[in-house]
């Protein structure tokens, strides 16, 4: 007799009036939040302007909840949706569950790409900034399938078990306590995103092998769950297709991470990953009110500074502190601009005519 057990909800749907809020959908989008949140927080700290990721994101997360209903309907799509007796029109209702975090990745990572191309952004180091926060949503999306009672794994008798009482579109009916693999898996994301952030800030990880980890990492937590699993699935030489799947993703990463990291040790250059955010630091120096070397950007705006003043009549303003800085209002050079152009023509017209 199981003495604990945790319990699954009667149902994971709720009605405000005639409009459904399903807590599949919504655990999606929160995960997603969380994941622009961090990631927003991380390229920013890289040297990044604040709104890239955002920007990037309106592109990827389409591109990946595309991407993970195609692996899903490619995959498992021959016996739930166009077999003998079932609906193909069911392979639409994402709602009820049904996303591969493989097709998530690979159609998303090409909505990143579009997105990044755009900004001006090189995308191994916008993936970086973003992995630990995927990993985090990939944690909070797996509660989803908690509300819809679904990938659970096998008949266990632990205290943690996870009570399924439901009934199949088949009629079949299943009750019991099975492992929540989606608990396991949930738990594992969240350590992976730690482990991620953790090497990040240690050993400065960048042009994509923060990533690189984030996907080696989650592989073998992956490996782990999909043998408990114990839905249907294609099953080759004795593994799930998952597993293949997981095994042939882990080594492609890892060698990524060992090759990238011997060519291209260290991470980006803040100056060249993001176009936005160094705009904002070379706008013209009189926009600026603080007088302050914030130690970013590459010095060129500082460079240019100078240039400019030297085109302009030495005797516009007497010599003093502060000249020797950029750090002009520009409203107060706008004001003085008229009175500078009447000393300039005065000048001239005492050059033609000497006394």
């Amino acid at each position: 007799m199981d003495i604990a057990y945790i319990p699954s909800p009667s149902r994971g749907v709720l009605y405000l009036g005639p409009i459904p809020l399903r807590a599949y959908a919504f655990c999606i989008i929160l995960g997603v939040v969380v994941a622009v949140w961090l990631g927003s927080k991380r390229w920013v700290a890289r040297g990044g302007a604040k709104h890239t990721v955002g920007d990037i994101a309106v592109w990827a997360v389409p591109f990946g909840l595309v991407g993970g209903r195609l692996y899903h309907v490619i995959t498992d799509g021959g016996r739930l949706y166009f077999a003998e007796g079932k609906n193909p029109w069911d392979a639409l209702k994402i709602w009820e569950g049904g996303l591969g975090i493989w097709g998530a990745v690979a159609l998303g990572a090409v909505g990143a790409w579009i997105g990044a191309r755009r900004r001006g952004v090189p995308l191994p180091a916008y993936a970086d900034a973003i992995a630990p926060g995927i990993a985090l949503a990939q944690a909070l999306g797996r509660w989803g399938n908690y509300f819809n009672q679904e990938l659970y794994g096998r008949s266990t008798t632990l205290p943690w078990g996870l009570e399924i009482d439901k009934t199949l579109p088949n009629g079949e009916v299943v009750k019991g306590v099975y492992h929540p693999t989606f608990l396991y898996e949930s738990l594992w994301c969240v350590g992976v995103a730690v482990l991620v952030i953790w090497a990040d800030r240690r050993f400065k990880l960048g042009h994509g092998r923060a990533f690189a980890l984030y996907v080696a990492a989650y592989t073998v937590g992956r490996f782990w769950t999909e043998w408990l699993r114990i839905d249907e699935a294609h099953v080759y030489f004795g593994l799930r297709l998952n597993d293949w799947v997981s095994i042939g993703v882990f080594i492609g990463a890892v060698a990524y991470f060992v090759i990238v990291g011997r060519k291209r040790p260290g991470r980006e250059d803040p100056a060249s990953i993001d176009p936005a955010a160094h705009l904002a630091e070379d706008a013209p120096a009189e926009g600026r009110s603080d007088g302050k070397d914030d130690g970013k950007g590459d010095g060129k705006a500082a460079e240019k500074v100078p240039a400019k003043a030297a085109d302009k009549p030495v005797s516009r303003k007497p010599a003093g502190p502060a000249d020797a800085e950029p750090t002009a209002v520009k409203a107060a050079v706008k004001a003085d601009e008229k009175a500078a152009v009447k000393v300039d023509e005065k000048a001239d017209e005492d050059a033609k005519n000497p006394i």
